[in-house]
């Protein structure tokens, strides 16, 4: 029954069943294309300025800049992180901030000065999620399985938790993987929120395909089966997005996953904090 859920004419066919509805195909050819414009500029925008704003070099750069402003040496904001032993952790905040900044609150000005709609019904609401749990389910067991897998492997081991300081404390733990989660947050809606639903009234289903290239594309730094399953992911996380009309069967799925990664390749390592047990 599972592999039926997987069968490409049944895929078809829950791609025509979102073609047949609204607000599917909804804007004239002239709207659409400006339409298409607007999102795509605004996919571009928000992803050039993440990828060269991410990096905690940036933060390094802001605190030295701040150092000299307040007349203090160019190294002393950076100096007493790095003594504190929250240097790491800092650049993860600047990382996630930039998730936030790109993913939330540039199509947030988009939607609400261009389109003039409200950020709600970009599926902020759970709405038909729980009709859909099956679908969800079968989405994540065989990730939760693969994660089993791949934990022994030692490329696994040394790539998660992406924070290095994971396992020194409960604190640690926690504020990473709230920093992880929400960021995830904020991706299900730049991808299958923003992108899915502004794309759709002039695409249809085929703004799932759309959705799928660049989502492919910022998988390219991760282990290459991650990203080779970031395509069938895209594909059906997409899928259910617009059934659903939520990102958060999405949000689940993510941060069941990212949880299960992270605290197998700790478990590997002997580093999940005392008292995890």
């Amino acid at each position: 029954m599972a592999l039926a859920a997987l069968h490409p004419r049944r895929i078809l066919r829950a791609l025509d069943a979102i073609d047949s509805e609204s607000p599917s195909y909804r804007l004239s050819r002239p709207a659409a294309l400006r339409r298409v414009f607007v999102v795509l500029a605004t996919v571009c925008i928000s992803l050039l300025i993440l990828n060269y704003g991410r990096y905690s070099t940036n933060l390094h750069a802001l605190l030295a800049y701040l150092g000299q402003w307040q007349q203090q040496d160019s190294g002393y904001y950076l100096n007493r992180l790095q003594v504190s032993g929250w240097l790491e952790m800092a650049g993860y905040v600047w990382w996630t901030g930039c998730h936030l900044l790109t993913f939330i609150l540039i199509p947030w000005l988009v939607i609400r000065l261009l389109f003039k709609e409200r950020m709600l019904d970009f599926g902020w609401r759970w709405n038909q999620v729980t009709e859909h749990w099956r679908g969800y389910l079968l989405l994540l067991s065989p990730i939760l399985v693969f994660v089993v897998l791949v934990s022994f492997g030692e490329d696994f081991v040394n790539h998660y938790p992406f924070y290095s300081l994971a396992g020194r404390s409960w604190l640690d733990l926690l504020l990473w993987e709230l920093l992880y989660i929400s960021q995830f947050v904020f991706l299900e809606f730049f991808f299958r929120g923003f992108m899915l639903n502004a794309l759709r009234p002039a695409l249809g289903a085929n703004a799932i395909w759309v959705m799928c290239v660049p989502y492919l594309m910022i998988h390219f730094p991760k282990l290459w089966l991650e990203a080779t399953g970031a395509i069938l992911f895209g594909l059906f996380l997409g899928i259910l997005a617009l059934q659903s009309r939520s990102i958060w069967g999405g949000v689940l799925v993510h941060a069941g996953v990212a949880l299960s990664m992270d605290i197998a390749a700790l478990l590997r390592k002997g580093e999940l904090p005392n008292g995890f047990w």
